[in-house]
């Protein structure tokens, strides 16, 4: 549906002036374009089109405004014209004049003319006559009229895409859009700035008013805001300019299906609640056919290993996300038995990829038992996994105390939104049947089975295959059949949500040999389902898929067969498969559940042929505008093209033909598989016969001889007439689907563009990147908007499945929330938040490619082949929904309809590398797919100016036949000028490690070449190439506004041999037509770069700019024409004599060294500045051999833009390798635009004898920005380069250990203060407190600050004792200072960067969580299941961060934190979690390094890293700056004419150095042993000298304490590259290198950063903390002082010290070691030290006292880390007083509880018989062990086998198991229960045993806990547990026990023996003597047990036994005693 509304013209203005309209209709509006000078009429003669969703309402309005243009004002509104659409709703087109009204509503005499039409989807209004969509010869003057418009391009008009309405041949208008009316905004043109802003060539900045003339220039859409126009981009081809061509792709290789190195490492730390009794567990790690074990634990469920595996792999990405990684616990494996399985759990390594940094870290994986699915949690196993790809940086957080993860539940290895609980569930995956298979057998077999059975079979055996989370499952084999039907279902039992994300299905071939693959699809589970609370479980179909792999054309070895296993791109159809999926959740509680986890096949019932869709008739119509850059290997044959959809179209291999007796007619209506209709070949014509009305599809086009175009391509010569294809199939009509992707793709790529722009505004450094970032978010909400108007009109066509349904609900809830943020933020986007949106809204980018990817298939892609010889040569594949038509524009593909350049290439692995860089064939093609019942529209989007030429038939409805080709008699003939100035950062091609580069110009047919510069990465060609008479055919004005594509080839130049391929781009021409005035703003064109890709990898950038300029024909000519026109005739025009004098000049070769070769011209070429470089030579390092001669006398050579300056000569580079003169410079004309400079090229030559001269290697600056010198601004004296005011508030910080503002995790500069003159004074304390404590001071910028930092907190600390919690008991606080030692300093410094990160970590996950709640406020109508930021959280989150909160709260707040008031105050390090280097920028403050290449570039993979290639290092420095400078800088006292810019810059002559490496610890090394394990050394290599610490390995261990000092003597510059490696010690064979670290020491030695000796915390001068520097930092301060020119230091009194204009204060006393004050300066130099990068001009940040962890790297194993180690290292010159000793690392012993055996295992005796169920046993166990007090584990070295060589040392946790027994003499004893108390933190024993109780064990988090290492003496009641049938824990006995720690001295002292032993024996148990008294007296046992269990029941028995015999003898007693009585009275 759509409204068009045609503007003719606006008559009776009033005076003389610019006029513009704007036409609204929906609030959608357009602008004309801007008609200059018009007087009373202005003919607009524009046409608009508004397609539209819903039909036109009849009191809907139409808006028309006519206004006057102003450049500089507001435009002033003439008149407006308001129309209601009742009529033309009704009538469907009218045309109506009326005046127009004003403000007040009052008709003026200005009236307006203006054509309306309407049309719908179903045809009911406005149905237009035929004659307007087929070629029914029309009126002859408007033919005449329009062939004048195009000769004359009288009508050409602005660049606004609206353009006046274009007539067809035959004179019938055939409408274009106005503009794609997608967005309120049009595709605009790439706008170059325009010449003005250029002219004193800086980036260019517009301002506001500029950019709305730009808007309303561009014929922009009505009220466009100037956000949306594109200011830039990377290409220019990537901004799309209007509708008839669509963008091409530039990468050009596939890049999935290639190999590439992983490493997944895995560290199984523990298992905890283990179920099942007395257990010895072991951990299988399996990935996917590895798998390794942990060695086995005995009688323990909470096994502790700590063992670290690791697996290499070398696939594809897609097989390794598949690989399912599977954590088994196994009881009791040993050699003869496998062991029983406890639990399993699993999940895809594509999982654990796609986490924040490819990691889970210290996370519990929650076991379940496959074969029993109702039994629930067996377990949990604590595990880090990580997977790291090539290039990939994991960083692992550092390795500390591992306390807080003990809290399972919030600790789970999940992904984040995945519920804790999870479920089991049914997958059922439902196969019904298969269409369209290929043969997979050859045609001899089937001959012989005929001549045998006499049939004749289909050669296939099909069954389906279905793979999901490491099971199987396959239907049943269907033999010989290529249309198979299986209706049966796979069932696979799987928790919910699973951890593995896609379902492999298969086709496969059952064969006798081996069953191969058919074609693979696979289903992505987070595409089928949704998590939210609105969401849905994962469901599917039933829906067609299609499956694509290799060529269908049958051979026994198929090369191609990677692509049927789904690896790669798939370059044929191969079939399609009827599938469904559903899940069902399991209730376990019921009875009748099947609790296997066995895969089961089921038969299901058959689905009806409408379930998946009504079948519709398609159409597909191609046409080949052009076929260009056929490969010279191809082109001596005749090539023709064919197209393919699924099988329709394929001639060769489609299909064998159906037996007679499957054949149906199509006019039947029934389906016609794909296999009957198997598309008749041009000249069969076996069912033209029997129906008339079906086309013979012609699939491709004739064969045709190519042509050569240069020495290495060819192109075909379709000049006028282009062949067309055209094919008919039948599909499930399933558009909706690829409507709703196609909506979401075009706002996708829109805001792709957006963005893009963005970033290179920002790049650039233009102005206002904010506001296109809001033009980005503008659109992005409006696009999200129309999504929902336009989705929700979904019709119930057939076939609409569930996932339908619900995608399209939760699409349009996303879309709408979508819509809203975008809002949301754009009112957020400010200048300082650019970035930070930038990234929020390229998350929503990722989110709608995400939902875009449609699921659910429906028509297959289509395939062009290139064909020569009948053989397939090259293809591309082109999906159908990108030509998919719709009447609505938003739904239709983006290239439907549309000019598209293709790029061939070959399938498979043959694509890869430099066969897939080359371009087989280009081609420009012009799909439509759609209907055929909509196929009238088919032609629209050709280019105009042609006549079809039809297939000779007989029939007589000749009209609604295709053409098979297309004539253009419309030619345009122009000039191309490519000005190709330079390129830079190219592939370095040649051994020499440089290229010999030229570029290739293709245009059209022609092609032209820059010339070769030699031996250059960035060749400036300076070269204009003129195209000349190049024909374009078409119609001019469409040819301005959509020039084809210029393919640009850089090429390296081989005196043998082919030209070497570099790279490739693509631009567009900015078009000039001959009525086109040849000037500003858009010509001439401004340079531009344009990035080059080779493959998949990008490969350097072009700056060129190019013109297509029309030539003018001459009069006559024109008039001959005209007449000719008249009779029908098609004019043939030719360039007469004054044909080019019109266009611009050229330049002719002033260059007369040149020759023909023509420049640039001067209104393009950049305009230059003179400018100064001077370059730093300090020397060359680490050269290596050049043709196996050593390099002895090398020089440097800079040149830049034609001009150098040579190094003096090193007269021996062995004895050193350093320059004698530093300093010298060269002026060079460079362009003032500093984004436009040329490279810097550095190259090394060795001067040999006799002249010689051999290129050793070189390396080229790309941006010469970083080395610009720009005078300081005297204006105001900063304290530092980098000042930073926050909001004129300063932030001062306590500079303690804690908040030292610059640390390494905080990634913000120093904050400093920005202030004129007058001292600044900060007070320091002596020794900074560990609680923050921040001042803010309002910083007067006229008065004295004097800033006081509150730093006393002893009363404070006095509360905080006090404010103890219940159960903790009070600690020492004071902790023996000679305790300490330098690890007690590593562990606190670990401690605090542990916690600095936690904080960060919630500060960030805080602002994640404000920045939700604010877009919820903002959208308070949202609900809570649609904010989408970041999909849903899972509790464990939330739990964390509140966790987080508080730990933060409590430590801001002081109160509670017993850790803090606990801990004794240790002076800290700063232990860094990388290099030093990444920390201080490598060190280059002033001295950089350039690496020296050598040696061809390897392809992308194969080399992504240059290492190989760099062959040695220049260190040197420049300073550029722009002539001529101001004479103050020169002026300073003290100024070297000689050292230019690089004043006080030590001298480099050799210099001797004591260097001492401090190696601390390793982790995660890499296995390299069999048994997983490494026995890991040290080796350290400083130039020639080598120091192996081997005798000194550490057995069997891959986090190794090495804790070594090592002293070094070196002499720099010789020795400078210290090289730190870890090896692993062999017992045979050579030591295997783990890794290796390499740190360049003199960049270190050199820089102003101080890296000699790191400046500790404080100072003093004894202890652990003993000041390590030679010098005092009263002597370094006064050397910076001194270095800097600074005045001071000054010491004063009161402890002050006033360096340049800063006063510090600080302590001044220290004591020695006797406890003696003194007084000293020492403290507050050393306060100055460490606020060094506050004093003004010299000021820099010092290196603190630190460690740093470096990443160990393998040349085998490039880019993947192979572990880490922690180490620092100190430098001091020989010249200086020698350093101290080397400070004691090594590792602490452990301490030494008792001497004794290691792991024990002790039992009681056994108390027998015990009928009470209590066990006396007075029994002493006696535990000795090693203590590791900082880590808080047991350490123990044993053999781990008999056949170990020696001892390997392990630490576990110390914890004590009590078991409790009931001992059998025959059978094995049964367990009753255990007890495992971590001696860390245990609970308190109960006093009693009555208050002893389960809880204990149970909620063990919330009781006080204690620790045996504090008390050192505990008593009390435990309980013992154990657990039930149910999994439940039962109270199973309650021990009383008491522990008593002591040190290996006091056990020594005082003795004991174990059990009740001597010395100090304990007295026997009293134990009840029933225990003996067994077989004596069984009654009085019997009695014993009886009376235990039922004593009341005895109780009550005996009472009611004495009362009956009390009633018995009373009864008996009773009548003699009535007798006696009686007869005793009477007696």
């Amino acid at each position: 549906m759509a409204l068009l509304v045609h503007l003719k013209t606006v008559r009776d203005l009033r005076g003389k002036g610019d006029r513009i309209a704007k036409v609204t209709f929906r609030g959608l509006s357009f602008y004309t374009r801007v008609l200059e000078n018009c007087e009373d009429e202005a003919r607009f003669d524009e046409m608009f089109r508004w397609p539209i969703a819903s039909r036109v309402d009849e009191n809907e309005m139409l808006e028309l405004q006519v206004f006057n243009y102003s450049k500089i004002f507001t435009n002033r509104v003439i008149g407006t014209f308001r129309m209601v659409l009742q009529k033309v709703a009704e009538e469907g087109q009218l045309e109506v004049t009326d005046t127009l009204i004003d403000d007040n509503n009052t008709a003026i005499r200005t009236s307006v003319t203006v054509d309306i039409k309407y049309t719908t989807m179903d045809g009911t209004v406005g149905v237009w006559s035929d004659g307007e969509f087929l070629d029914v010869p029309g009126d002859p003057e408007g033919t005449f009229q329009f062939e004048t418009d195009s000769l004359l391009s009288g009508h050409s008009h602005g660049s606004g895409s609206g353009v006046s309405p274009g007539r067809s041949i035959h004179g019938i208008p055939t409408f274009r859009k106005a503009g794609k009316g997608v967005f309120s905004a049009m595709k605009l043109h790439k706008t170059k700035s325009s010449k003005d802003d250029h002219k004193k060539d800086e980036p260019a900045t517009l301002d506001m008013e500029d950019l709305d003339r730009k808007a309303l220039r561009l014929g922009g859409a009505g009220g466009l805001d100037p956000d949306c126009i594109s200011l830039a981009s990377v290409t220019a081809v990537t901004t799309n300019v209007s509708n008839k061509r669509s963008k091409p792709d530039i990468k050009m290789e596939p890049s999935s299906g290639r190999p590439v190195d992983y490493q997944i490492s895995i560290t199984v730390v523990e298992a905890r609640q283990l179920v099942g009794l007395n257990m010895d567990p072991v951990v299988c790690v399996e990935i996917g056919e590895d798998k390794k074990y942990t060695s086995m634990k005995e009688s323990t469920n909470c096994p502790y290993y700590n063992e670290y595996f690791v697996f290499d792999f070398h696939v594809p990405p897609d097989v390794m996300f598949d690989k399912i990684l599977k954590l088994s616990v196994i009881h009791s494996k040993n050699l003869l038995r496998s062991g029983t399985l406890v639990g399993t759990f699993k999940l895809d390594v594509g999982t654990v990829y796609s986490q924040p940094e490819h990691q889970f870290y210290h996370k519990w994986a929650m076991l379940s038992d496959p074969d029993d699915i109702t039994a629930g949690c067996k377990g949990y196993i604590k595990c880090d996994i990580a997977v790291v790809g090539k290039g990939d940086n994991i960083k692992t957080p550092h390795k500390a105390n591992e306390t807080d993860e003990d809290d399972i539940e919030g600790n789970l290895l999940l992904p984040e939104g995945v519920p804790l609980e999870r479920q089991w569930a049914r997958f059922y995956v439902k196969i019904y049947r298969a269409e369209g298979l290929p043969k997979m057998n050859t045609s001899i077999m089937a001959n012989v089975k005929k001549a045998f059975i006499g049939e004749n079979r289909d050669l296939v055996d099909p069954y389906v295959q279905v793979v999901f989370a490491g099971q199987r499952g396959k239907t049943s084999v269907q033999k010989s059949s290529y249309e198979p039907i299986w209706n049966e279902q796979v069932v696979f039992t799987e928790m919910f949500p699973p951890l593995c994300k896609r379902i492999k299905v298969q086709i496969r071939d059952s064969d006798k040999v081996n069953d191969v693959a058919i074609g693979t699809h696979f289903i992505d589970l987070r595409k089928i389902a949704n998590d939210g609370d609105k969401g849905f479980l994962p469901t599917m179909g039933p829906a067609w898929v299609n499956m694509y792999g290799s060529t269908r054309h049958y051979t026994l070895i198929d090369e191609h067969q990677d692509l049927n296993e789904g690896l790669g791109e798939g370059v044929s159809f191969r079939a399609r498969l009827l599938i469904s999926v559903a899940v069902e959740i399991l209730d376990t509680t019921s009875t009748e559940i099947v609790s296997s986890t066995e895969v089961q096949v089921e038969p299901v019932s058959n689905i009806s042929e409408s379930a998946t869709g009504k079948i519709e008739e398609f159409f597909l119509f191609g046409s080949f505008l052009e076929a260009t850059m056929i490969d010279r290997k191809i082109g001596d044959k005749p090539i023709s093209f064919e197209v393919t959809i699924g099988n329709y179209g394929n001639q060769i291999d489609g299909v064998s033909k159906p037996t007679a007796a499957k054949k149906k007619k199509k006019k039947e209506g029934e389906e016609s598989d794909e296999e009957e209709s198997e598309l008749i070949q041009q000249n069969s014509s076996e069912d033209e016969a029997d129906d008339d009305e079906d086309l013979v599809s012609v699939s491709s086009t004739p064969p045709m001889k190519p042509v050569i175009t240069d020495r290495n391509y060819f192109h075909l010569p379709y000049f006028e007439k282009k062949p067309c294809i055209y094919i008919k199939s039948w599909w499930q009509d399933q558009r909706r689907r690829l409507y709703n992707s196609n909506i979401m793709d075009k706002i996708a790529d829109k805001m792709e563009e957006g963005l893009n722009d963005v970033q290179e505004v920002i790049k650039t450094e233009k102005a206002y990147p904010e506001r296109r970032l809001r033009g980005v978010l503008e659109e992005l909400s409006t696009g999200c908007n129309r999504f929902v108007t336009l989705a929700n009109k979904d019709q119930n066509q057939a076939g609409r499945t569930k996932l339908d349904k619900e995608r399209l609900k939760s699409c349009m809830r996303e879309m709408e929330s979508m819509g809203q943020q975008a809002k949301l933020i754009r009112s957020q986007v400010k200048r300082n938040t650019v970035r930070d949106k930038l990234k929020m809204v390229q998350n929503f980018l990722h989110r709608l490619r995400f939902l875009a990817d449609e699921p659910q298939h429906s028509i297959p892609d289509v395939f062009v082949w290139m064909m020569s010889n009948n053989k397939r040569i090259a293809y591309a594949r082109i999906p159908s929904k990108d030509i998919l038509y719709s009447i609505v524009d938003e739904e239709t593909g983006k290239d439907c309809g549309k000019v598209k350049a293709v790029f061939l290439r070959l399938p498979g692995k043959k694509g890869f590398g430099p066969a897939g860089w080359t371009v087989q064939a280009k081609m420009e093609m012009y799909l439509w797919l759609g209907l055929n019942k909509q196929r009238k529209d088919f032609l629209s989007g050709l280019p105009n100016g042609f006549e079809e030429s039809k297939a000779p038939r007989t029939s007589p409805c000749l009209q609604s036949v295709p053409p098979v080709s297309l004539v253009y008699n419309m030619k345009q003939v122009f000039q191309l000028r490519a000005h190709m100035y330079q390129a830079r950062s190219l592939f370095a091609a040649d051994s020499s490690g440089l290229s010999d580069p030229f570029a290739r110009v293709f245009f059209s047919t022609h092609s032209q070449v820059t010339e070769v510069l030699s031996e250059t990465l960035c060749p400036t060609w300076d070269q204009l190439l003129v195209f000349d008479d190049v024909e374009l055919f078409g119609e001019a004005g469409e040819l301005r506004d959509d020039p084809p594509i210029i393919v640009v080839e850089v090429y390296d130049q081989d005196t043998v041999g082919k030209a070497e391929f570099i790279g490739r781009t693509f631009a567009k021409p900015i078009t000039k037509m001959c009525d086109e005035h040849y000037g500003p703003p858009r010509f001439p064109p401004q340079l531009e770069y344009y990035q080059i890709y080779r493959g998949n990898s990008t490969a350097g950038d072009l700056l060129a700019a190019f013109e297509l300029l029309q030539i003018p024909y001459d009069d006559e000519e024109i008039r001959r024409a005209l007449i000719a026109v008249h009779d029908f005739a098609v004019p043939q025009i030719k360039i007469g004599q004054g044909g080019r004098a019109e266009l611009p000049p050229i330049d002719g070769p002033t260059d007369s060294e040149r020759g023909p070769i023509l420049p640039v011209p001067m209104g393009i070429r950049p305009i230059l500045s003179r400018y100064r470089i001077e370059v730093l030579f300090w020397g060359l390092r680490d050269l290596k051999r050049v043709n196996l001669a050593q390099v002895d006398r090398p020089r440097v050579d800079i040149e830049c833009a034609g001009r150098g300056v040579q190094s003096a000569l090193i007269q021996n580079y062995k004895k050193n390798p350093n320059f004698s003169t530093l300093v010298k410079w060269f002026e060079v004309d460079l362009p003032e635009n500093e984004l436009l400079h040329p490279p810097l090229n550095v190259r090394v030559v060795d001067c040999r004898a006799f002249g010689r001269y051999t290129l050793v290697g070189s390396h080229a600056v790309t941006s010469l920005r970083r080395f610009i010198y720009s005078p300081p601004d005297k204006t105001h004296n900063n304290w530092a380069s980098a000042a930073r005011l926050m909001n004129g508030y300063m932030v001062l910080t306590n500079w303690g250990s804690q908040s030292r503002p610059c640390s390494p995790y905080s990634r913000t500069p120093p904050r400093t203060l920005s202030r004129p003159a007058g001292d600044v004074t900060v007070n320091m304390d002596a020794d900074p407190s560990v609680r923050k404590m921040d001042t803010v001071v309002k910083l007067d910028a006229t008065s004295d600050a004097v800033v006081k930092v509150d730093v006393n907190e002893e009363k404070e600390e006095k509360k905080k004792k006090k404010k103890k919690k219940k159960g903790e008991v009070e600690e020492d606080d004071e902790t023996d200072e000679s305790m300490l030692d330098w690890w007690s300093k590593y562990f606190a410094s670990i401690e605090t960067l542990m916690e600095i990160l936690r904080a960060q970590e919630a500060a960030l996950a805080e602002a994640e969580e404000r920045e939700d709640q604010e877009i919820a406020a903002e959208g308070a109508d949202i609900k809570p299941d649609d904010l989408p930021v970041k999909g849903s959280k899972g509790k464990e989150k939330s739990r964390d961060k509140s966790r987080n909160k508080e730990k933060k709260k409590s430590h801001h707040a002081g109160e509670g934190t017993e850790k803090h008031s606990s801990k004794p105050k240790v002076d800290e390090l700063l232990v860094y979690n990388k290099e030093l280097e990444a920390e201080y920028d490598n060190f280059e403050d002033w001295l950089h390094t350039f690496n020296l290449y050598r040696g061809k570039a390897g392809d992308d993979d194969e080399a992504a890293l240059d290492d190989d290639r760099i062959v040695g290092r220049f260190k040197g420095s420049m300073c550029m700056y722009k002539l001529p400078l101001s004479e103050e800088i020169t002026r300073e006292v003290g100024f070297d004419p000689n050292m230019g810019m690089f004043q006080s810059i030590p001298h480099n002559d050799p210099i001797n150095v004591l260097v001492r490496i401090f190696v601390v610890r390793a982790t995660d090394l890499h296995p390299a042993d069999v048994n997983g394990k490494a026995d890991p050394y040290v080796v350290i290599k400083l130039g020639k000298s080598e120091l192996k610490d081997k005798e000194n390995y550490i057995s069997k261990q891959l986090n190794p304490v090495f804790g070594k000092a090592f002293d070094m003597e070196a002499t720099f510059p010789m020795e400078s590259m210290l090289t730190v490696s870890v090896y692993d010690w062999d017992l045979v064979g050579t030591d295997d290198l783990i890794g290796e670290t390499k740190i360049d020491l003199e960049n270190r030695f050199y820089s102003k950063h101080r890296a000699t000796c790191g400046i500790a915390n404080s100072y003093s001068v004894h202890g652990y903390n003993v000041w390590r520097d030679p010098m005092k930092p009263s002597q370094i301060l006064a050397k910076l002082c001194k270095e800097g020119k600074l005045d001071g230091p000054h010491y004063g009194p009161g402890g002050r010290v006033k360096v340049a204009n800063r006063v510090f204060m600080g302590a001044t006393e220290i004591e020695d070691e006797n406890g003696l004050k003194k007084q000293t300066d020492e403290h507050l130099a050393l306060t100055v030290l460490k606020h060094w990068e506050e004093i003004p001009r010299v000021g820099c940040k010092l290196i603190p006292e630190h460690v740093e962890t470096r990443p160990l790297l393998n040349p085998d194993h490039p880019g993947i880390e192979q572990g880490r180690i922690e180490m620092w290292v100190d430098m001091f010159p020989m010249d200086m007083p020698a350093p101290g000793p080397a400070i004691d690392i090594s590792p602490r012993k452990p301490k030494n509880w008792l001497k004794g055996q290691q792991e024990d295992k002790q039992d009681t005796d056994v108390h027998y018989h015990s009928l009470t169920g209590e066990g006396n046993f007075n029994w002493r166990f006696v535990f000795p062990f090693d203590y590791l007090m900082a880590e808080e584990k047991i350490v123990i070295s044993k053999k781990e086998s008999m056949f170990s060589w020696d001892e390997t040392e392990y630490k576990i946790p110390a914890r004590l198991t009590l078991q409790v027994w009931d001992a059998d003499h025959f059978s094995a004893d049964d367990f009753l229960g255990a007890i495992e108390l971590d001696l860390n933190r245990f609970p308190r024993g109960a006093k009693t045993a009555k208050q002893c109780s389960i809880n204990m064990v149970q909620n063990q988090a919330e009781l006080p806990c204690i620790s045996i290492f504090k008390q050192k003496r505990v008593k009390g009641w435990w309980p013992f547990v154990a657990r039930d049938e149910n999994d439940e824990m039962e109270l199973t006995g309650k021990v009383e026990a008491e522990l008593h720690l002591m040190s290996a001295e006091e056990a020594e002292k005082s003795p004991v023996g174990l059990g009740r032993n001597e010395p100090d024996p304990l007295e026997k148990p009293n134990r009840p003597n029933t225990s003996l008294s067994w077989m004596l007296s069984p009654v009085r046992v019997v009695c014993i047990l009886v009376w235990r269990q039922y004593k009341l029941h005895c109780a009550l028995l005996l009472g009611a036994v004495l009362g009956l015999l009390f009633l018995g003898l009373l009864f008996f007693s009773l009548p003699s005693a009535l007798s006696y009585k009686i007869f005793n009275v009477a007696g």
